[in-house]
């Protein structure tokens, strides 16, 4: 059964250019070492009634917008491969460690996900 991580987080507005160029890059690399899909989508409704919405979860300021992210993988044992390569990347470690991260990662939250309907 297929594996999923799944991210959100809130990025500001300004930096959502760089944001999507320094995705690229990391999906290549996840690709590459063998994820089956990578998504990295920005908000574009946010009119939820009766539930919360995705900017107030991911506490996003009036600035920000809110990506929803997720890679796919063949298998948890996959993943678990796929993501020791991953952060072992010059690339991705370059990406990671630079003071020009176009969003604060300690507010991105993540979570391994494990498929109970695939249709």
């Amino acid at each position: 059964m297929s594996y999923v991580d799944g991210f959100l987080l809130a990025v500001p507005k300004k930096n959502l250019k760089a944001y999507a160029s320094m995705s690229k890059r990391a999906g290549k690399v996840w690709r590459k070492l063998g994820a089956v899909e990578y998504r990295e989508c920005a908000l574009d409704d946010a009119k939820a009634k009766g539930c919360v919405a995705f900017p107030k979860g991911a506490k996003a300021k009036n600035d920000e917008t809110v990506i929803f992210s997720w890679i796919v993988y063949e298998s948890k044992a996959q993943r678990t491969k796929i993501l020791k390569s991953v952060m072992k990347d010059p690339g991705i470690l370059a990406m990671v460690q630079s003071e020009a991260c176009p969003y604060d990662p300690k507010r991105m939250m993540y979570g391994g996900f494990k498929i109970i309907v695939d249709m």
